[in-house]
């Protein structure tokens, strides 16, 4: 299911919801524990987890460089949120249900441009991995053909927003 994106204050909000079958602390320790994010989320690191603590990007382009994010909300088990981009940020957040979790991840966008849908498609397949992931199977590589589909449904999406 794509992103809902939404018109706020100052920019917009890209909604994605994943149900999924695993507890709250599985799916936790999936986007905050390092030997778990890297597997989904190569580029991110964390450093220090906690309200404003840190997170690595590293570029991954073999220059070894890197910068610091900032964790702007946190809540064992139940949020974080952290700078994204210039004007940016994205917030996970998890509610528990029978069965498993709710799993939210908002990214907000102060400007929409065209790298917005290369953004959209990728947080897209990342949630693909990280599901795949969970549920038992590991993706070597980024899986770029599935992000090029994505990619193109999401220039669709941005189109429609009449900008």
């Amino acid at each position: 299911m794509l992103a809902v994106i939404e018109k706020v204050e100052g920019g917009h909000i890209a909604r994605y919801n994943r149900s999924l079958h695993h507890p709250v602390e599985k799916v936790w320790a999936a986007i905050t524990q390092n030997d778990k994010l890297g597997k989904w989320m190569p580029n991110l690191q964390v450093v220090d987890l906690k309200q404003g603590g840190t997170i690595k990007f590293n570029m991954n382009d073999g220059t070894g460089n890197s910068f610091d994010i900032k964790i702007r909300d946190f809540k064992e088990n139940e949020v974080l949120e952290y700078e994204w981009g210039d004007d940016g940020w994205v917030r996970f957040e998890l509610y528990p249900k029978p069965g498993g979790c709710l799993l939210v991840l908002k990214e907000f966008i102060s400007t929409i441009n065209d790298h917005t849908s290369k953004d959209l498609a990728g947080w897209h397949v990342c949630l693909d991995v990280l599901i795949d992931l969970l549920n038992g199977r590991y993706h070597e590589e980024f899986p770029k053909e599935n992000w090029k589909k994505w990619h193109q449904k999401y220039i669709v999406s941005i189109e429609e927003l009449n900008y």
